[in-house]
């Protein structure tokens, strides 16, 4: 059974925590919401780790990182991921699965977040090291632009 203690576990095991996400989700809605705590923000980001869409997406794409850091993809599908190909895009289909859960405001965080890449983005999109992330960072991304999105819609930061 999938649940958000999985999908917790799950971005832990690749070097994410929710304080990670928090970090993001902070520094996206800060300008907009005065006292804002990164504890609000966790808040938000496990309500969006509760919603199954954003589970199965969040599973998929790291099962597929793993395979391409395994050799386990059919070619030219391994080549394609474990390099992070620009032209790809798969990878951002699939966060957007997570960012279309909560609107416009979601999508352009999304677009925002891909484009400069902050905190752990930036870490996870390093091709530098051993694994692979090529889903990983994208879906890190639409989870702080999802909760950022969350955020913005409630009035009181953690309803609804």
């Amino acid at each position: 059974m999938i649940s958000k203690e999985v999908a917790v576990h799950t971005l832990e095991e690749r070097g994410v925590t929710v304080n990670d996400i928090a970090e993001l989700v902070y520094e996206l809605q800060s300008p907009y919401i005065d006292d804002l705590t990164k504890e609000t923000c966790a808040a938000n980001i496990m309500a969006v780790l509760g919603k199954r869409e954003v589970q199965n997406a969040l599973l998929t794409g790291v099962e597929l990182d793993r395979f391409a850091e395994e050799k386990k993809l059919s070619s030219p599908l391994q080549e394609i991921i474990a390099a992070d190909e620009g032209l790809y895009g798969i990878d951002e289909i699939v966060a957007l699965a997570i960012v279309n859960v909560y609107g416009s405001i979601g999508l352009t965080n999304f677009g925002y977040v891909d484009k400069i890449k902050p905190g752990i983005i930036a870490k996870l999109n390093d091709h530098e090291q051993t694994n692979c992330h090529t889903f990983l960072d994208d879906i890190v991304g639409a989870i702080a632009a999802a909760a950022s999105s969350r955020l913005a819609h409630s009035s009181k930061g953690v309803e609804g």
